[in-house]
């Protein structure tokens, strides 16, 4: 496909775990600036419905059966992508677990660690470079890791600052997307790819129990500005709504 035909092409953006939550909004979002979404999700049930509910809205929105733990199923979204779409123009990494509790370091199930990291970590590599080849077709490729404070040690180390529980297999694996982010960046300084990490904040959702304090709206608005972002935007970085988060 010529420059041309892609300048008239719309936006396309795969968005992981995008069935419910933060995910389903950041889709929506991203649809309604009038981009081309792939709902990826593991609930085939939950997906389709995530999907009728996006075209309702007017999104053009497609279904993508997506584990980001198996190889099988990646490699299987990226062919789908490429087949739908021929590109990509946005990943957001979103898709993710807390691993479940009690996860205090001294008597954590070491199991509940392994999960988190394969999904919050290893699954968020496994997809990116999955999807790179995608990605590289684009004019204005984008990466949005969502992240999250508790991954930050310096407010880990601060006093005063609220951190979150303790938390050994959760908090440390947004510790290590965070760092994963960076080694992307310096990788990829040399392309037009960016590709940061997002807090969405304390957003009620299943993953907290519906405990917080923010809507999934207002969690997926830094990730949309992100996937957004001109090409002289930041990269190698980690944003809220507030602005830069500390490492």
């Amino acid at each position: 496909m010529s420059e041309t035909n892609i300048a008239n092409q719309p936006q396309v953006a795969l968005v992981t775990g995008a069935n419910k939550g933060i995910g389903y909004e950041i889709a929506a979002g991203l649809g309604a600036l009038g981009w081309t979404v792939g709902v990826g999700a593991r609930d085939e049930e939950r997906r389709e419905a995530a999907v009728e509910k996006l075209r309702a809205a007017g999104v053009d929105a497609f279904g993508v059966p997506l584990d980001v733990t198996d190889d099988a199923s990646v490699t299987a979204a990226a062919r789908l992508v490429e087949e739908r779409a021929g590109r990509l123009d946005a990943l957001v990494n979103n898709a993710g677990i807390t691993g479940g509790g009690p996860q205090e370091p001294t008597t954590v199930d070491v199991d509940r660690v392994r999960a988190a990291v394969e999904t919050n970590v290893i699954g968020v590599i496994r997809v990116t470079n999955a999807l790179l080849p995608l990605l590289h077709r684009s004019p204005s490729p984008r990466i949005v890791n969502v992240s999250s404070s508790v991954g930050s040690l310096t407010l880990q180390t601060t006093p005063g600052a609220e951190v979150g529980p303790i938390a050994v297999a959760y908090s440390p694996s947004k510790t290590f997307l965070n760092a994963v982010t960076v080694q992307y960046a310096r990788e990829l300084a040399d392309t037009n790819i960016l590709i940061n990490a997002v807090c969405p904040g304390y957003t009620a959702t299943d993953l907290n129990g519906f405990r917080g304090v923010r809507t999934p709206q207002q969690g997926a608005a830094s990730a949309i500005r992100l996937a957004t972002v001109p090409a002289d935007g930041p990269t190698g970085r980690f944003f809220d709504d507030e602005g830069e988060v500390p490492w």
